[in-house]
């Protein structure tokens, strides 16, 4: 369906969501070239991860709940399940979304706004065959959804203007972010941040040229936003970046990782996370080499720390404290204790 390679944007990035672990192994055992990797090791013994939770279907994106628990969308199944930051205990918390379509897509990522609950959803419009709306699902009840911004109308009347080839015209939205009361949801396939006023209307943030912009986190007025950069997704492509909300263009804080996925502040210091290395030769639909992950923290020289290796093909990062909690492309969650600030 997708030809050309750098039409995907974030549709490497999206696939990720799939379980390709046959795939990914038989891929060249090589890494892509590291020319431009700005990454230190940490100078004290890494923490070790440990399983939490397992099993979940299609699981992406995540949040810490109004409870303290961690939340995270489940795309194959439709739903959004809670998990115990402690024990471990996984539960559905509310179904009722448009299922994944051709193995990508579905519920991307969760946020709440006071208690409630609202879930990105993408890849299932009628421009891909589907018969959904792509955009943002308001919970009304444990067991249905109502939509609260049509993006993929917003992006069907108004289609990028850098220039840069694309496949999927209502794009491919990989993280949500509540802000001023509304949202701010990155788009990886058209490379541009939407915002999302209180009242669900959509309007186009800041928009960049082939970048694959995927993760968010605000601190005050500013926003920070990891980019995966364009296939074969090199180091020197993997950024933090920083803009406000009225910003036209983005200032880049750190470089040096490849597939950067996330960024969360803990306390004052500010972490991304990266998949993993692309493999040499891999195609768009190719996640990261598996268990080549990292955890790394942002220096203010525009290097990176890292802090963890050997995660395996990570997609979300979320902080309670001094521990870190990520969601892996296997359907798993896991909990990293002693996180340094």
């Amino acid at each position: 369906m997708f030809t050309n390679k750098r039409s995907y944007g974030l549709i490497g990035i999206c696939l990720v969501v799939m379980f390709v672990i046959a795939a990914s192994a038989m891929v060249s055992p090589g890494l892509a070239a590291k020319a431009g990797s700005k990454i230190r090791k940490h100078a004290i013994e890494a923490p070790n991860p440990t399983l939490l939770a397992s099993g979940l279907q299609g699981a992406v994106g995540s949040t810490i709940g109004p409870d303290g628990a961690l939340y995270v969308t489940e795309g194959i199944a439709g739903r959004i399940s809670r998990v115990d930051p402690q024990t471990g205990e996984v539960s559905t918390f509310a179904t009722g979304l448009p299922l994944r379509r051709l193995g990508v897509g579905g519920a991307m990522d969760v946020a709440f706004l006071d208690d409630t609950a609202y879930v990105l959803v993408t890849l299932v419009g009628t421009d891909i065959g589907g018969t959904n709306v792509v955009g943002i699902y308001r919970m009304d009840s444990p067991d249905s959804f109502s939509v609260f911004a049509d993006i993929g109308a917003f992006s069907l009347a108004n289609p990028p203007t850098h220039s840069f080839p694309y496949s999927v015209r209502t794009g491919v939205q990989y993280a949500l972010q509540a802000y001023r009361g509304g949202f701010l949801v990155t788009d990886g396939h058209l490379n541009r941040v939407y915002r999302v006023a209180p009242d669900g209307e959509v309007s186009e943030l800041i928009a960049f040229d082939n970048v694959v912009s995927t993760g968010l986190e605000t601190r005050g007025n500013k926003i920070f936003m990891t980019e995966a950069g364009p296939v074969p997704h090199l180091p020197q492509n993997g950024k933090v970046m920083e803009f406000g909300p009225d910003s036209t263009t983005a200032l880049e804080l750190a470089s040096g990782a490849s597939l950067l996925v996330d960024v969360e502040y803990s306390g004052r210091t500010l972490y991304a996370l990266s998949q993993g290395d692309f493999p040499v030769g891999g195609r768009p639909a190719t996640p990261a080499i598996p268990n080549t992950g990292r955890l790394v923290k942002v220096n203010g020289d525009g290097t990176l720390t890292e802090i963890i290796s050997g995660l395996d093909r990570p997609t979300s990062l979320e902080f309670i404290g001094k521990t870190a909690y990520f969601v892996s492309l296997a359907g798993q969650v896991w909990k990293i204790e002693g996180i340094p600030h």
